[in-house]
């Protein structure tokens, strides 16, 4: 199952091993990213220390053989840069992962992060923000990635609290076109609260990581993995976030790599709203809804091509009663008055509204009436 080659085994290896000496450059990203650029030998130079006699002869005696059949025990595929599923995304950074460690099903690699190719291709889409975001921005999150993923994009991130998971979920209930990146062996479920999420985009998706597994979470591998989760996608969105925060580390790499940024545009004075109205400020694209993304991503449609832009459907497991509600809006019953035959009753079907509105389901028009959102 593992192809990774003898050299990109040793150095994934070598990258877990190391993870606990990087934390004192954790301070300076630039010098993280100039350290994980180095050959292997530079490598145990620049982080041995003391003891780099000792690492040298671990490294020199790790067995790819015995490397490979321990990933393989955890259900954890490793793809290096010499295999062609290995992402071509990746190549463009100065410090390209040698190695991708995969959990799920490495059939789904291609679909999900394959090239995009010129028509009706594969296309893959960050989206990333605040982790204590507003309810409102999760809701965004949540819809941005349900409806990208129904569109057939690939939905990446890195699985935080907040707008991370919330797209991860939305990407989910669209149809399962989502990967995790995360900062640690791509076995842990970080952060725990979050294992449950963890555990179906193993079964439904894909979560990968740079570091091997058996490797916690350090500080300094959360900034890296974000150059890995701009480097996978055609476009960073960012939907809440502070003046300073990690999703705009991804902007900015985003951005020194040629890729489109966007933004979900905030209330001027939210502080969760300060990172990404400054990134509107600066020109990053303004991002409403899955429309303006794809509008981005895929571009105008020639004439006769199959248009993605329909209506949202509703994702597996709606309750019965806001199934109900959406047919009727489909039908023409699109007010409160239209869906109800007394007082009582209009108070269940505006919180019902409400319901699907932040699902991302249905929209507010002039005049109290809902639409169904469209792709």
């Amino acid at each position: 199952m593992n192809r990774a080659c003898d050299d990109c085994a040793r150095r994934g290896w070598l990258l877990g091993y190391l993870a606990g000496r990087l934390e004192i450059r954790r301070a300076d990203r630039g010098a993280i990213r100039e350290v994980l650029a180095l050959g292997d030998e530079q490598l145990i130079e620049a982080l041995g220390g003391r003891d780099r006699a000792r690492v040298t002869l671990a490294w020199e005696e790790a067995d790819p053989a015995r490397l490979r059949a321990a990933w393989d025990a955890v259900g954890c595929v490793a793809i290096c840069a010499h295999d062609a599923r290995y992402p071509a995304g990746l190549r463009d950074l100065s410090d390209p992962p040698a190695v991708l460690f995969v959990l799920g099903d490495p059939l789904r690699l291609d679909a999900l992060l394959g090239a995009a190719r010129e028509r009706g291709g594969r296309h893959q889409v960050a989206v990333v923000g605040a982790r204590r975001a507003s309810l409102d921005g999760q809701a965004t999150a949540r819809a941005l990635g349900r409806g990208l993923s129904v569109a057939g994009i690939t939905v990446v991130s890195g699985m935080a609290l907040g707008i991370d998971s919330a797209a991860h979920e939305g990407a989910l209930e669209g149809g399962g076109r989502t990967v995790a990146v995360l900062a640690c062996g791509p076995e842990y479920a970080y952060p725990p609260r979050r294992r449950s999420l963890h555990r179906r985009l193993v079964e439904e998706a894909l979560v990968v990581s740079e570091l091997p597994p058996g490797t916690t979470p350090y500080r300094w591998a959360f900034p890296a993995r974000n150059r890995i989760i701009a480097a996978l996608a055609e476009m960073t969105v960012l939907v809440e976030a502070a003046e300073r925060s990690g999703s705009l580390i991804t902007a900015e790499i985003a951005m020194d790599l040629g890729r489109e940024v966007g933004a979900a545009p905030g209330a001027p004075t939210a502080w969760h709203s300060t990172g990404t109205n400054a990134l509107l400020r600066d020109g990053a694209r303004v991002v409403r809804h899955a429309l303006d993304v794809l509008d981005d991503v895929i571009g105008v449609l020639p004439v006769g091509a199959p248009n993605p832009r329909r209506v949202l459907p509703a994702p597996v497991g709606l309750a019965p009663e806001l199934h109900e509600l959406l047919t009727a809006i489909d039908g023409g019953a699109d007010t409160v008055a239209g869906n109800a035959a007394s007082p009582a009753q209009a108070r269940a079907v505006l919180g019902r509204l409400t319901e699907l509105e932040l699902l991302g389901l249905v929209e507010r028009r002039p005049g109290g009436r809902y639409v169904r959102v469209t792709l």
